[in-house]
């Protein structure tokens, strides 16, 4: 049985951001900005390069934050997107709203982390 990947890996945010909390906490924050931005880009009915090209930004956020499984699922969405054959707009929104649905569970996964990060400072500053 494969373990799942992590909405969010906390060793690979640690080890992004040399175990700065604070920076942490901004690198999430950018996350959530961009992911707002390119997930509106990823519309089925749009060229497939145009929702290819915003999975592939949204995936390399991902790894910065350790949000291996929307990186995952972001790499299947842009793969299918630059396909010398796209698929259809049927399947490209099942694609697009497994990245959807997995993006949502990754930025509440974030908006925890960050919270918690966020106490951490704070006792630490005091």
């Amino acid at each position: 049985m494969t373990t799942p990947l992590a909405l969010l890996d906390r060793d690979t945010l640690t080890a992004m951001t040399g175990g700065d909390d604070s920076l942490a906490i901004e690198v999430i924050d950018i996350f959530q900005e961009q992911a707002g931005i390119w997930s509106r880009l990823m519309d089925p009915k749009a060229e497939p390069r145009q929702w290819a090209d915003a999975a592939h930004t949204l995936k390399g956020s991902s790894l910065s934050i350790g949000a291996l499984r929307l990186a995952q699922a972001c790499e299947r969405a842009e793969k299918a997107g630059r396909a010398e054959t796209p698929p259809s707009i049927t399947a490209a929104a099942v694609l697009l709203g497994d990245v959807r649905d997995i993006l949502a569970l990754t930025l509440e996964e974030a908006m925890k982390t960050s919270y918690q990060l966020a106490g951490k400072v704070a006792r630490n500053a005091s």
